[in-house]
């Protein structure tokens, strides 16, 4: 069982505000024209999306947006039933799911994009939170490595990969690595800055302690 000091709880909660706030601007799997920060890169399947299909998509992704999380759902609920192959429909049933706590239907929704297509990551970046939420760490890290590789410009899972290894695997150096490869793909982010900086600053602290006692 991994034991956190009382700093790490305090950085593990403000983290963890954070995260939210940015998830909440930056969730959906949106079309091209819908947040570019978090939308995966257009679906092959996008490109040839009736237009009944992309309007009902975008109201969707529009009221998801706006907050209100019932609704949302309902809409691309009857997405789905309708136009089934979609895998940004999916992903985004399974962040709504999430919300409401229902991990078992928000898994279901994630397997059902990776289904239709193995390499979305914004289907294995959300594989990657919902391990993280369920405490299976390795299989977070995996999920969120795979998301990176197929996309590497991916933002959103360099930023889960730092808080992963900051807060829960404890490994400094390989958080920098992606709080900072984050930073240059989604431009200045001010809360990350400061997580940088702190970073930085505890990694010449331990290295100045190690050297003190070798």
């Amino acid at each position: 069982m991994l034991l956190l000091r009382h700093t790490d709880y305090r950085r593990l909660t403000l983290r963890l505000l954070a995260t939210l706030a940015a998830l909440s601007l930056a969730a959906c799997a949106g079309l091209p024209t819908i947040n570019k920060q978090a939308a995966a890169p257009a679906d092959s399947a996008a490109q040839v999306m009736p237009a009944a299909a992309q309007t009902l998509y975008e109201q969707a992704v529009s009221i998801m947006a706006a907050g209100d999380n019932i609704e949302a759902e309902l809409r691309f609920g009857e997405f789905v039933l309708r136009y089934p192959d979609y895998p940004g429909a999916h992903v985004n049933l399974a962040i709504l799911k999430a919300r409401g706590g229902d991990d078992l239907q928000a898994e279901a929704s994630i397997q059902a994009a990776l289904a239709l297509d193995s390499g979305y990551a914004p289907a294995l970046n959300q594989l990657g939170m919902l391990r993280r939420r369920q405490g299976r760490f390795d299989e977070a890290e995996d999920a969120y490595l795979r998301a990176v590789d197929v996309q590497p410009d991916y933002a959103l899972a360099h930023y889960n990969l730092g808080v992963l290894n900051e807060l829960y695997l404890q490994r400094l150096e390989a958080a920098l690595l992606h709080y900072e490869r984050y930073q240059g793909l989604a431009g200045d982010d001010k809360q990350v800055d400061k997580w940088i900086t702190d970073l930085k600053r505890r990694l010449e602290s331990n290295q100045r302690s190690a050297n003190v006692t070798e």
